[in-house]
């Protein structure tokens, strides 16, 4: 399924993709007389329980009112997950963005973090601080873990996962390279847009994705995540090891090559405002956001 967080006329809500349109969840919900999940952590939380009543409203969507399906241009995007209790980014995760980065191939996975501030949505206007200049882009494959996860192994570590969204890891790389610890060009507000859906697990293998960035329509990206050094089952395993991860929680898995940072100081023409950066990620979507 593929699922999103959507605010309309003032009011949050929680939707499911469908040909017909976005079937609003709580509206279907009081149709067939079902205590709904309002929120994807809580949706998330209900583990099975609530993937099966999704799809109990599914079955009947043929039968709803228009009234029950949403446009999507005629909604507001809000992150898949808006209130995680972790975002942890991982940095180096592809060789030839190590490389052109000029940074040593690491043995371990790089862990950095943002924060909550950091979120934003799916066509969401982000607004560059004047505090910096060199702004770039980072086409990135995002888990979203389901369960609790401590120690687990590399062959359980997907079992933990509810799906996967579409993440732009934008950094300010003056900020990022000012000091050894990236953390101040990583994780200032809205620098962490994901979207505009959350696929469900049992739809995606993550190790097969297709994956590019787009500015003002030019490809700069195009990598595909069967490249990452790191799959995804290794970086929940690892990560786990070191800190027990909670539904929710939100693992930005790293970035292929094709970066500003990568080119020759004579070519590199930073993000600026105007410019609109679409990273695609197969059988997930489009995460479209504009500068300002």
């Amino acid at each position: 399924m593929k699922l999103l967080q959507y605010k309309q006329h003032g009011k949050t809500g929680l939707g499911i993709w469908t040909e017909k349109g976005i079937l609003n969840v709580d509206l279907a919900g009081h149709r067939l007389n079902l205590n709904v999940p309002q929120t994807m952590q809580q949706l998330i939380e209900r583990g099975t329980q609530g993937i099966e009543m999704l799809k109990d409203l599914l079955y009947f969507a043929d039968s709803y009112p228009e009234r029950l399906f949403l446009k999507e241009d005629e909604l507001e995007f809000l992150p898949v997950v808006d209130q995680p209790e972790k975002i942890i980014c991982v940095g180096l995760n592809y060789e030839p963005h190590a490389e052109e980065a000029k940074m040593e191939v690491p043995d371990f996975p790089v862990l950095f973090t943002k924060f909550n501030n950091a979120l934003a949505g799916h066509k969401e206007t982000i607004q560059l601080p004047d505090r910096a200049k060199e702004y770039d882009y980072e086409a990135e494959l995002v888990i979203v873990m389901g369960k609790t996860a401590k120690n687990v192994s590399e062959k359980d570590a997907l079992s933990y996962v509810y799906g996967y969204s579409v993440g732009n890891d934008l950094s300010a790389r003056d900020l990022q390279m000012r000091t050894s610890q990236w953390f101040l060009g990583k994780s200032l507000d809205q620098f962490a847009p994901v979207g505009p859906y959350l696929v469900t697990a049992d739809e995606v293998d993550p190790d097969q994705l297709d994956i590019q960035c787009k500015v003002n329509g030019s490809m700069r990206q195009h990598s595909n995540t069967s490249k990452m050094m790191f799959n995804c089952a290794y970086l929940v395993s690892y990560i786990s090891q070191y800190m027990t991860l909670k539904p929710g929680d939100l693992i930005l898995t790293g970035t292929p090559e094709g970066v500003i940072l990568g080119y020759s100081a004579d070519r590199q023409q930073w993000l600026q405002a105007g410019d609109v950066v679409e990273v695609t990620i197969e059988k997930i979507g489009t995460l479209r956001n504009l500068l300002a």
